[in-house]
């Protein structure tokens, strides 16, 4: 079982940062909405699961994520083209393309 966990780490270990990050935003996101409800005189409270229901929740973290993969995902695909001299990410300047895949 400790064989198996540990081939699967990296994938449980983001896995584990996603859902921390998730039940943070919540969290931090519940206190914010509560507030604003009290600042205009509402009663209503909500729980952070409560808040985690609401589309004003899922709408605040896509458009986080959405930010987040759009620039991962840049770096990713021009890092495959492009190159920078001194960089230990990039690929050697000096070599073609059609070498540099293998």
């Amino acid at each position: 079982m400790v064989l198996k966990l540990y081939v699967n780490s990296l994938s449980l270990a983001f896995l584990l940062l996603f859902l921390i990050s998730i039940a943070l935003h919540a969290l931090a996101g519940a206190g914010e909405y509560n507030e604003e409800q009290a600042a205009h005189g509402e009663s209503e409270q909500l729980s952070v699961l409560q808040y985690a229901g609401t589309s004003r929740f899922w709408f605040e973290s896509f458009q986080n994520w959405q930010s987040e993969f759009l620039a991962i995902g840049a770096m990713v695909m021009l890092s495959i083209f492009l190159r920078q001299r001194g960089s230990p990410e990039s690929k050697p300047v000096d070599s073609p393309h059609h070498d540099t895949g293998s």
